[in-house]
């Protein structure tokens, strides 16, 4: 489903974010990106969500080698994408259902199409009830999950999750988690970039490990 082959991303101001990666995610795969800050997990999220391009090497998802897409077919290609971050980044003058509305209204969804799945995106997530709720007006764990939600409704075939337990205490951490494992049981492929090492290994699933930009352990084996 994803591979890197000798994958670098370095800037212009010289740093090197990525050096000489290479791994695979199976398709229905879920993998947590762990590592120090600066490490690079966030920059591999952006390469896969065609955020960002590689400087080196190949990147390759659903068979499509993304150096060689056309800026034209971008777009088309990050509907098939999930991303959610952090700071949720969600638009504080509309409304819960508007703001997880938001990728179908850019993809020219009909109304009632994206009625339909918005409604089944804040269920997945607990949320339907306050779908007319403005985002300020609800907890953080909460934005969190709309965000999620705003991520999943156009069903994507991967989910990218850069950080998203990182402002939320301890059991608000592990609902969220628990959120996206439903959708790796639904065949999603799913990425999350943490550094809550103590909670992404009670998830029992494969950890791949980053130190100053190279993959220095997978399910904690060292890398030659």
């Amino acid at each position: 489903m994803i591979t890197f082959d000798d994958v670098s991303k370095s800037y212009p101001n010289g740093h090197q974010a990525l050096s000489h990666v290479s791994l695979h995610v199976d398709a229905g795969e879920m993998i947590f990106v762990t590592g120090h800050s600066g490490a690079g997990k966030s920059t591999l999220l952006r390469l896969v969500g065609l955020i960002e391009r590689s400087t080196q090497g190949q990147v390759i998802v659903g068979g499509q080698n993304l150096g060689k897409l056309s800026p034209r077919r971008v777009p088309y290609y990050r509907r098939r994408v999930g991303i959610t971050f952090q700071d949720h980044r969600l638009l504080t003058d509309r409304t819960v259902f508007d703001n997880v509305a938001l990728p179908l209204v850019i993809a020219g969804y009909s109304h009632r199409e994206t009625g339909r799945r918005v409604r089944a995106a804040l269920d997945h997530v607990g949320l339907l009830g306050k779908e007319r709720h403005l985002p300020e007006s609800l907890s953080g764990g909460e934005q969190q999950r709309v965000g999620i939600a705003r991520a999943v409704v156009n069903r994507p075939a991967v989910l990218l999750a850069d950080e998203p337990t990182g402002n939320l205490d301890p059991e608000l951490s592990r609902e969220v988690m628990r959120l996206f494992v439903r959708f790796q049981q639904v065949g999603v492929t799913v990425l999350i970039a943490s550094h809550h090492l103590d909670l992404i290994r009670q998830m029992g699933k494969r950890i791949l490990s980053l130190q100053s930009g190279r993959l220095a352990t997978d399910s904690g084996q060292p890398l030659p």
